[in-house]
């Protein structure tokens, strides 16, 4: 068995699985909010340090119209806001049927074809398995354009449709899709769960070329007018959640959500701003982006989506990516990423909810040092709850990568 440092594990064990069979039912309300956001700050926020009482660490924080930002509802709610504010038209949600994927579109340079970790899944020992399965292909359209058409894959076992069971929404990483996560699908199906995996912006079936998510990120520091690094996403996350919740076969007070790398970071800002989602287990994906910046860390991350960072650096007239241009290109393409709404304030933020991060020790796009301020406010939130449903795992030797200790983890 793999050892965990125990300063980064809290408590109990806290697993998708078994939390999705005892959990309340949570409701997301996005308030009606003006197209706009007036104010005499760029993003609505000022930085400023502040020391957390007793840890000996240096949190980095965020001011909102001159006050302290510190309540979790006041955070989602101005995170809702901005997400409105970079919206289409609003369409009512509506459901279309689909195909089934036949030639999954990759934007790696070299297609994956397995993955141990994903493969790796605890599943039922059942030999007809493939028979059993039912399978769903649908669209849901959250806006308009093309961009606002969400594909969705959905696994369960053939049974009485009447029968509610708990769901569990997967989250693929950079420039795969939905078809990636099969395994884990088939596994947790095979357990009893409706799993649901998606395509994120610009991947997958709302990718056409190569480059698709490359151009996106571009075209947002450019432009402006989009936030196509989590975000907006997070959006169709929102919506699905709409979806699922009006399943006649999902209880609506027992939906998972997980993911890998970015689908970690889906997974953690879906389950910060919507808390319909009762259970989170990002892996590989929750950072300290302020931290990163502040303590020279930002390389590695930068390096997983340079063209955005080199076109910023660029524009900026610099001969080389620096933290000015890294912060400029997050305040552009992700507003208060490195700030309002980072780590420190959005990890505690999913309290009382059962959470679990998983990430590798050694992972330098995720560094461990800049989870020490969310690790120290989430125990405080957490405990303030009167809740012990918080664990941060390190996987000792491993860097940004998922592995079957990571899948046993949240799937246990």
């Amino acid at each position: 068995m793999v050892s965990v440092s125990s300063s980064y594990v809290l408590r109990q064990p806290t697993t998708i699985t078994r939390h999705l069979l005892s959990s309340t039912r949570h409701v997301c309300c996005i308030p009606h909010v003006p197209p706009h956001l007036p104010t005499p700050y760029k993003y609505q926020f000022l930085i400023v340090n502040l020391s957390i009482a007793g840890s000996g660490v240096t949190e980095t924080e965020m001011e909102v119209n001159g006050g302290a930002v510190s309540d979790p509802e006041t955070i989602r709610s101005q995170f809702l806001q901005l997400l409105r504010t970079r919206r289409n038209a609003q369409l009512p949600l509506t459901v279309e049927p689909a195909k089934p994927v036949v030639k999954p579109l990759f934007q790696d340079v070299t297609p994956p074809t397995f993955s141990e970790a994903m493969e790796s899944c605890p599943k039922a020992n059942i030999g007809n398995l493939k028979e059993l399965l039912k399978e769903e292909n649908l669209y849901l359209h959250t806006e308009a354009g093309d961009q606002g058409k969400l594909p969705v894959l959905i696994l369960s076992t053939k049974g009485n449709n009447q029968e509610k069971r708990p769901a569990v929404v997967f989250l693929h990483s950079t420039h795969k899709c939905k078809e990636w996560l099969r395994p884990l699908l088939e596994a947790y199906a095979s357990r009893g769960y409706v799993a649901i995996g998606v395509d994120s912006r610009y991947h997958g079936e709302r990718a056409s070329t190569l480059t698709t998510y490359r151009d996106a990120l571009v075209s947002s520091w450019k432009n402006g007018d989009t936030m196509p690094f989590i975000f907006d996403t997070v959006w169709d996350l929102i919506k699905l959640a709409d979806y699922l919740t009006g399943r006649d076969d999902i209880d609506p007070t027992k939906i998972g959500i997980t993911g890998e790398s970015l689908g970690g970071m889906h997974a953690w800002f879906a389950a910060f701003a919507d808390t319909r989602y009762a259970v989170a287990a990002p892996i590989i994906g929750v950072q300290g982006f302020r931290w990163a910046i502040d303590n020279d860390k930002w390389q590695a991350r930068v390096d997983s989506i340079k063209a955005v960072f080199e076109e910023a650096r660029t524009d900026l007239g610099k001969n080389e990516i620096d933290k000015e241009v890294v912060e400029k290109v997050w305040d552009r393409i992700a507003p208060g990423l490195a700030s309002q709404f980072d780590a420190p304030n959005t990890v505690p933020a999913i309290a009382p909810r059962p959470l679990l991060i998983v990430n590798g020790a050694e992972d330098p796009r995720c560094p461990l040092e800049g989870l020490e301020v969310p690790k120290t406010r989430a125990y405080k939130a957490y405990g303030e709850a009167h809740s012990d449903k918080f664990k941060l795992v390190a996987e000792p030797g491993i860097g940004h990568q998922m592995t079957p200790l990571m899948v046993k983890e949240a799937s246990d």
